[in-house]
């Protein structure tokens, strides 16, 4: 089996580089200009380099789990022990920077992820008032419904929701807090 899989790393020896770049690209295009969805509340400064060490991995060692160098986008109340920060969308915890990974942050790195960067939300996952906005940060602004922007992107969760469906990621990670998810 690993006889095979030689031609196929080969020919994809910048995968995870590229995909990267690719995504990059398309928040660029999609997120904060063209549309402007406004799913995104920070991207990952090292993203590409990150890539670009996954490739060199899975070339020297193979792939390290089964998200090597998949470009994932999570919410901005996930910590992330790099040089993004972590505020739950508000202006309170600007600069915030969490001492550690999370679970689910350390869990998507040992798979190989290439965390991309934060996606926006409800402030404090809707948790602040029942008469919020959905989707709407102090930190990020509002989040729009990609394919419809004048309709709500529903839930706090709306950032990742929205840079899914705007296909700027592979895989998005959410949370459910208060209407996060199941709006």
């Amino acid at each position: 089996m690993l006889h095979r899989q030689r031609p196929f790393r080969r020919r994809h020896s910048s995968l995870a580089h590229s995909l990267a770049r690719k995504y990059l690209d398309r928040i660029d295009d999609i997120d904060k200009h063209g549309p402007a969805i406004n799913s995104i509340i920070e991207l990952n400064p090292d993203a590409l380099s990150i890539a670009t060490e996954l490739d060199k991995e899975r070339r020297a060692k193979g792939a390290r789990g089964p998200l090597h160098g998949i470009p994932v986008l999570i919410k901005d109340n996930i910590d992330t022990h790099d040089r993004m920060t972590t505020t739950a969308g508000s202006l309170a915890l600007g600069g915030s920077i969490p001492l550690q990974d999370s679970f689910v942050a350390k869990k998507l790195r040992d798979a190989g992820a290439v965390i991309l960067g934060k996606t926006n939300l409800s402030e404090w996952a809707n948790f602040r008032s029942s008469h919020s906005t959905s989707g709407w940060s102090g930190r990020g602004g509002q989040t729009k419904n990609p394919y419809v922007l004048d309709r709500n992107p529903c839930g706090s969760s709306s950032g990742t929701g929205a840079a899914v469906a705007a296909n700027l990621c592979a895989v998005g990670v959410g949370t459910e807090t208060d209407g996060s998810v199941v709006c």
